[in-house]
C-alpha cells in the first residue's frame, strides 16, 4: 500500500502544471537529485499529499464499485432467486434490498431499526434476509433455529422470530430459544427437531459459500439492485441511495 501511494503521489506531482519533468532519461545521479527535489516540494506542499491520497481513493473506490457489480451480476440468481431466502417488504417492489445479517452482530441490531424503518416509510421495497452466522456458536444456533422456523411454520413467523432474535440482549440458547418459540405460539419441539435436519444446515452452507463468491466476510452487508454495500448504513443514506436508484 506504502509503495503504491508513493507511486501515485509521484505520478501526480508530475502531472501538475508547474511540474514538468521527463524521469525516463535520466541519470542515477539526476534521479536522486530528482528524489530530493520531490521531497522538498512535498514539505513545502503538505496538501499535496493529501490531494493524492483523496485521487486515489476515489480511483480504488470506483474500481471497487465496478468489480462488486460484476460479481453481483456473476450470481444475481443466487441473491435474487434463491428460492429460500426469506422475501418481505412488497414482493413485486421496484427496489430489491438484500442483507446479510448474524442475530449477534451490534450493527445488524443497529441496522435492524433503519431497514423497519425504510420499509415503513417506503412502500416499494422487497427485502431480502440472508442467514450469514459468523460470531460463533450462538450465532449459528440463532440461525439455526429462524431457518427452522421458517421451514416447520412458514415465513411470517420467521420474521417475528428474526425481529425478536435482533432485538435480543441475552445468552441465546436452548432454553431461552424455546421460550421465545413458545411467546409466539409455535411448536418448539418441532422447531428444535427440525434444527438439526439437512435442509436447515444446507440453507446456511450455501449462503455462505454465495458469500465468499461476492468476498463478503463482515455483516451487515447489503445488496441495493447491482451495488454492493458493505456495512451499518443509516436510514436517511438508505433512502438516499433509493432514491438514486429510482432517479
Amino acid at each position: 500500500m506504502f509503495r503504491t501511494l508513493t507511486t501515485f503521489i509521484i505520478s501526480y506531482i508530475l502531472a501538475l502544471p508547474a511540474v514538468a519533468f521527463d524521469v525516463t532519461d535520466m541519470s542515477d545521479k539526476e534521479r536522486a537529485i530528482f528524489r530530493d527535489e520531490i521531497r522538498s516540494y512535498l514539505m513545502e506542499n503538505p496538501k499535496v499529499i493529501m490531494e493524492a491520497v483523496a485521487v486515489l481513493e476515489q480511483r480504488q473506490g470506483q474500481e471497487q464499485m465496478q468489480a462488486d457489480i460484476v460479481l453481483v451480476t456473476n450470481n444475481a440468481e443466487q441473491i435474487f432467486n434463491d428460492g429460500y431466502s426469506f422475501v418481505g417488504g412488497n414482493p413485486e417492489g421496484d427496489i430489491t434490498l438484500v442483507e446479510f445479517v448474524d442475530y449477534r452482530c451490534g450493527y445488524c441490531k443497529k441496522a435492524h431499526g433503519e431497514v423497519t424503518k425504510l420499509l415503513k416509510t417506503d412502500g416499494n421495497i422487497r427485502i431480502i434476509l440472508k442467514e450469514f452466522p459468523i460470531l460463533g456458536e450462538q450465532s449459528l444456533l440463532a440461525s439455526r433455529f429462524a431457518i427452522a422456523t421458517k421451514q416447520i411454520s412458514g415465513a411470517q413467523a420467521y420474521k417475528g422470530i428474526a425481529d425478536a432474535l435482533m432485538t435480543f440482549e441475552g445468552e441465546i440458547n436452548m432454553r431461552n430459544l424455546r421460550r421465545l418459540a413458545s411467546t409466539f405460539g409455535l411448536d418448539a419441539d418441532g422447531i428444535e427437531a427440525q434444527m438439526d435436519s439437512p435442509e436447515v444446515m444446507q440453507e446456511i452452507a450455501q449462503t455462505r459459500t454465495l458469500a465468499q463468491q461476492l468476498q463478503i466476510s463482515g455483516t451487515p452487508t447489503f445488496i441495493m439492485q447491482d451495488e454492493l454495500l458493505r456495512g451499518y448504513l443509516p436510514y436517511d443514506q438508505m433512502k438516499e441511495l433509493i432514491d438514486a436508484k429510482r432517479g
